[in-house]
């Protein structure tokens, strides 16, 4: 299967970067998902999001993602999120524990994108 070249960075950090045979991601105009050899294309991720890659070991990555963009070529992929967490360091109790206490809107919708890709998982 065709390979394409995926870095997921966040503001401060690179979290993920290799190679993927699948990019699916939660953008504004929907859910998209990307292979190699897909049309350029530049998308807006929702808040409270999930970036899911198939690497090209067979291996799943997931990552609960809050804003920020996808930029797509035949041969890349890139996410540039405003803030984002591999689903291995999730802490799911702290994000049960935002969504039963706290009125911010920005800090709920993180914490359901947390819950979210952990269920994915």
């Amino acid at each position: 299967m065709a390979e394409m070249t995926v870095d997921v960075v966040a503001v401060e950090e690179r979290l993920w970067s290799g190679a993927a045979t699948l990019v699916t991601a939660q953008t504004t105009e929907g859910e998209i998902g990307v292979m190699a050899g897909h049309e350029p294309v530049l998308g807006q991720l929702v808040e409270g999001g999930v970036v899911s890659i198939k690497t090209a070991d067979g291996e799943r990555i997931v990552l609960a993602v809050h804003g920020g963009f996808l930029s797509v070529t035949a041969t890349t992929v890139t996410v540039l999120a405003e803030s984002a967490d591999l689903v291995d360091s999730i802490d799911v109790e702290a994000a049960k524990a935002v969504l039963a206490e706290s009125r911010d809107e920005a800090e709920i919708a993180v914490a359901k994108g947390r819950l979210r890709a952990v269920e994915r998982a």
